[in-house]
């Protein structure tokens, strides 16, 4: 299984604390406390990653709803790979890693997604980041239903 950075934790206690504001300054909310305790454990061993299979179930489940809220994909719909390059120059994944993605766990899903980022050499992250940018706001499209006709 793969392991979950510690700024992704992070990432999703800012999320959480966003989500849901401590009422008195002080206080923090059941999915805060629950990755806090994780973070903590993280920061106190000095481990960069926590595993996804063994991590508690209220920090997973807290982590989820996070996860959730991110783009699952880094696609930005130019596909080197299908061209033959064993990376994507839009979105920096390997061929395998493309041809895989659906069967991946969030927890490698989000580990090639923070190697990607921290290259930066895609073109998600120069020429074409403000493609990148809108698909992340866009509101998802509906199915469209197939225009060819059926065969007799």
């Amino acid at each position: 299984m793969a392991g979950i950075h510690i700024t992704d934790i992070e990432a999703a206690i800012n999320w959480w604390r966003e989500r849901s504001p401590s009422p008195d300054g002080i206080t923090a909310c059941s999915e805060v406390l629950a990755l806090a305790e994780v973070y903590a454990l993280m920061v106190y061993y000095r481990e960069p990653l926590c595993d996804e299979a063994t991590m508690p179930k209220k920090a997973q489940a807290a982590w989820l709803a996070w996860y959730g809220s991110t783009p699952d994909a880094p696609c930005i719909a130019i596909c080197s790979t299908s061209q033959g390059d064993p990376v994507c120059k839009g979105c920096g994944r390997s061929f395998d890693e493309v041809q895989h993605w659906p069967g991946f766990t969030p927890g490698e899903k989000r580990a090639v997604w923070r190697r990607i980022t921290m290259e930066g050499t895609a073109w998600r992250f120069n020429r074409y980041a403000e493609r990148a940018r809108e698909a992340m706001s866009a509101p998802p499209q509906p199915d469209l239903p197939s225009t060819r006709p059926e065969a007799p």
